[in-house]
């Protein structure tokens, strides 16, 4: 997609504050609404964690099906774009700044129900932060994968999906 390549910045430190302050007009744009709860995960998340410069915030909620009635009206007033094709029907999935549309993406919101295999990856986020040697090896892997998948979104996440799994692995005890 001709706008959206892959670009690995340095750590920004003021990475958290921009969720703190999405957040926020998430939660008033979601006023009235059921959801349960709101993190910030992905790399912007670890500090220190060279990432692309786009911040993951996810979302649990009691029931997807509530959500797809509710949200995407909601959200698109905060310029969220809403992926009504997702073939992963596990989660919802909104992107604020979609390249084929001029903006540059700037947040990813993904909305799951609890417990989902969506939702453990907040497991990925927390070893990471408790593991630095870890996370330094993950930035080294991110920064080669973005070198040579820049144009392809899809390979850069499969390339990383080994070390994500090994992970996973050791934290939970099954891939």
């Amino acid at each position: 997609m001709i706008g959206d390549r892959i670009e690995i910045v340095d750590p920004d430190p003021a990475w958290p504050d921009a969720y703190a302050a999405e957040r926020r007009r998430i939660e008033a744009a979601l006023d009235g609404t059921k959801w349960l709860a709101i993190e910030h995960y992905g790399s912007t998340a670890v500090p220190g964690l060279p990432a692309k410069p786009i911040i993951d915030i996810l979302m649990a909620v009691p029931s997807l099906d509530a959500a797809r009635e509710a949200f995407p009206g909601r959200l698109a007033q905060l310029d969220y774009v809403f992926w009504s094709d997702n073939p992963k029907l596990d989660r919802l999935y909104f992107v604020k700044g979609m390249p084929p549309y001029g903006a540059k993406r700037t947040h990813h919101l993904h909305v799951c129900e609890r417990p989902s295999a969506m939702w453990s990856q907040l497991g990925f986020r927390d070893y990471l932060r408790d593991h630095p040697d870890e996370a330094a090896r993950y930035a080294l892997l991110k920064r080669e994968l973005a070198a040579r998948h820049a144009d392809d979104r899809d390979a850069y996440t499969d390339g990383k999906g080994d070390f994500i799994g090994a992970v996973m692995e050791r934290i939970t005890g099954s891939r």
